[in-house]
């Protein structure tokens, strides 16, 4: 066990190796740019009559919101070792850039971000919490010893890591695609001795998240639709897609990982499964699971007020400490990939996403790619409050296309806080290509097989927004 974490530590300081990044000079650059960017249009928010409106300032035709946005992700992209860093700079820059020149659509100045942060909340806390958790989940899986055993009941060769895959995917669909990601994540590090191929990382990514994307349970912007009235029926048809897509980063993923570093059967055997971890991590699951479907069946207002999944898991792990102690050292790096999720998705949900294109096959193939580096759950809230969409093509496109990219899905950002070395936009898609080819292959067999049968705009998620800011504005 302890010569396991050395190893993680060498391919930690590996990855963190590099040429050195003056962050300052980083900083001094956007302080200078950015008096440039809002001065070339100084067209300030205008407030309408009732509910204020925010009005983004242009440059070049581009919200210069989106161009703030834009330079973090490629700060991201670029200074991929001080991602933290460069994710809170860049929130930063963009709510002092909207306090101070356009407001916020629940209102103007600090208020306005208030009432804004007091809307995304939940979202952000559920997050909060299930990284957190499912990293704790993740530690008591791999400590049952299921996947140091797990080896001698695959297949030999490469066929093994094809079918650890599909375990991943087919987990995903009554899973957070989190915890299955991170879940494949453990079994692939015993099973390959810690020696994961990046490309292969990027495959247990996909499994996790096309695994959720047709269903309800699998995904939050599956959970989503349910929430605004879309049947799971609708929703299910994304694994015509999916299974497609599967074939065509599973199979080369698969011969990548077994060239790099084959499946080691011999030396797990006779090793025995603690089945008390089991039982933990099986209770928090099955917990996790249920909270979503009562609340969503019995109490779907409260989703909106409570962090229900995220409380749920951490309630059993706090239960069940007296059982397996927690591992809390797992914590502080933990800690440091999830406040950079968070503060991406934050950021995101700061963006004027109103002006999308109408709704399209197109148009839902296109969000799979900005999904990639733009939250899914603005993209899929605003694609509910438009309307019109196939809903089985948006739950795929949202759903896999996050995959494309490290820190586009939180699978993805879970799979690099256990795997630093992925923490790079250029060798994510150097050796994870097929996942750009599968995202596209998979949309047009379903496009071909099942057709754009696309349903009537959904009202329900338009007057709940606006019953909330009618209540966030007071009287008038």
């Amino acid at each position: 066990m302890h010569h396991r974490r050395s190893d993680e530590e060498i391919l930690r300081a590996q990855s963190l190796a590099g040429r050195a990044v003056n962050v300052p000079r980083l900083l001094l650059a956007a302080a200078v740019a950015l008096p440039l960017i809002l001065f070339a249009n100084p067209a300030a928010a205008a407030s309408t009559t009732g509910l204020y409106s925010a009005q983004p300032v242009y440059l070049f035709g581009i919200p210069v919101d989106f161009i703030l946005f834009g330079l973090t992700l490629l700060g991201v992209a670029v200074f991929h070792h001080k991602t933290l860093e460069v994710a809170l700079i860049g929130l930063v820059a963009v709510s002092l850039y909207k306090v101070v020149f356009t407001g916020f659509r629940q209102g103007k100045g600090l208020t306005g971000l208030m009432l804004q942060l007091h809307h995304e909340w939940v979202i952000l806390a559920n997050l909060f919490l299930l990284l957190m958790g499912f990293a704790i989940l993740s530690r008591h899986f791999e400590k049952s010893r299921i996947p140091d055993v797990m080896p001698a009941f695959l297949p030999d060769g490469w066929s093994g890591s094809l079918v650890l895959l599909a375990i991943v995917f087919v987990m995903s669909g009554f899973l957070d695609n989190i915890a299955a990601a991170l879940i494949g994540g453990t079994m692939a590090r015993h099973m390959f001795r810690g020696k994961v191929h990046i490309g292969y990382l990027a495959a247990i990514v996909a499994a996790a998240n096309a695994g959720g994307a047709g269903s309800v349970v699998g995904d939050t912007t599956t959970t989503m639709m349910w929430i605004d009235g879309i049947s799971p029926l609708r929703v299910v048809e994304a694994y015509v897609a999916a299974v497609a897509g599967f074939l065509i980063y599973g199979i080369p993923a698969s011969l990548a990982q077994h060239r790099y570093s084959p499946i080691q059967k011999n030396a797990q055997r006779g090793l025995r499964v603690d089945w008390t971890y089991v039982a933990v991590v099986a209770a928090i699951l099955t917990i996790a699971i249920a909270a979503n479907v009562i609340a969503n069946l019995k109490f779907p207002a409260v989703l909106d007020a409570i962090p229900v999944i995220g409380l749920a898991v951490w309630i059993v792990i706090l239960a069940a400490a007296p059982l397996r102690r927690p591992d809390w050292a797992t914590m502080p790096e933990t800690l440091k990939g999830t406040v950079f999720l968070l503060a991406l998705v934050t950021n995101a949900s700061l963006m004027p996403v109103e002006e999308l294109p109408r709704a399209s096959w197109q148009t839902a193939l296109g969000l799979g790619f900005l999904s990639s580096v733009f939250d899914n759950i603005p993209l899929t809230a605003l694609a509910l409050k438009q309307g019109g969409y196939d809903w089985g093509f948006l739950a795929y496109t949202v759903g896999f296309g996050g995959s494309m990219i490290w820190f586009g899905s939180s699978a993805g950002v879970a799979i690099s806080n256990m795997y630093p070395q992925a923490k790079s936009v250029g060798l994510w898609l150097r050796h994870g290509w097929f996942i750009v080819v599968a995202y596209i292959v998979g949309f047009f067999v379903m496009f071909a097989i099942v057709g754009w049968n696309p349903d009537a705009p959904h009202k329900k998620r338009v007057a709940l927004d606006m019953n909330y800011q009618l209540s966030a504005a007071g009287p008038v």
